[in-house]
């Protein structure tokens, strides 16, 4: 993660809405309805199609950027309403039941912001990732975790706040996720 805990916030767009109740009350001022209804149909489509191909297809007519061999876990789902801030690079995947959110409705303003997820990086299955953070390549997001920052490349990480477990290299060299350690370090 980096240093900056508000870096994320740094690249989200405050919307202020008028009047009276919350920000979601004004939705349909945000975004057209029809624009809405056509991505949660797409959205739904591409939930359910076990095609990595027709998903990859049905994302890029959503306005998301998705480069070649993504994999996009069933389940799992872009944001409905701004999937064009997405961009999921070569090689990435995207876990089973994750959710990529673009937005946030608060109470007297909306948020809006890119997420980024990088060449070979890997959400895990049920995170989810806030509106402007970026995924470095090759970082790693745990199942079930809750991405609030920047993950930088290369990094674990995982909790509620998603928080640093260590790159891949430094947890091999002490033996976790599977890697083997150094014999003579037994003795």
């Amino acid at each position: 993660m980096t240093d900056d805990a508000d870096s994320r916030h740094d690249r989200v767009t405050a919307h202020p809405t008028p009047g009276r109740g919350n920000s979601l009350a004004h939705w349909t001022s945000a975004r057209h309805p029809l624009r809405v209804a056509i991505n949660y149909v797409v959205v739904w489509l591409v939930r359910i199609s076990p095609s990595l191909r027709l998903k990859r297809w049905l994302m890029r007519r959503l306005g998301m950027t998705v480069g070649e061999g993504v994999s996009w876990g069933l389940e799992a789902t872009p944001d409905v309403f701004w999937p064009d801030l997405i961009t999921v690079r070569d090689h990435a995947i995207v876990g089973y039941d994750a959710t990529i959110l673009c937005h946030e409705f608060l109470q007297d303003e909306y948020r809006t912001g890119e997420v980024v997820i990088g060449e070979r990086a890997m959400i895990g299955a049920g995170a989810i990732l806030l509106p402007g953070v970026e995924v470095g390549e090759g970082a790693s997001v745990a199942a079930n975790s809750l991405v609030t920052r920047d993950v930088p490349p290369g990094e674990t990480v995982a909790g509620v706040p998603a928080r640093p477990m260590g790159t891949r290299v430094e947890r091999d060299a002490v033996g976790l996720d599977g890697g083997e350690t150094d014999p003579a370090s037994d003795r």
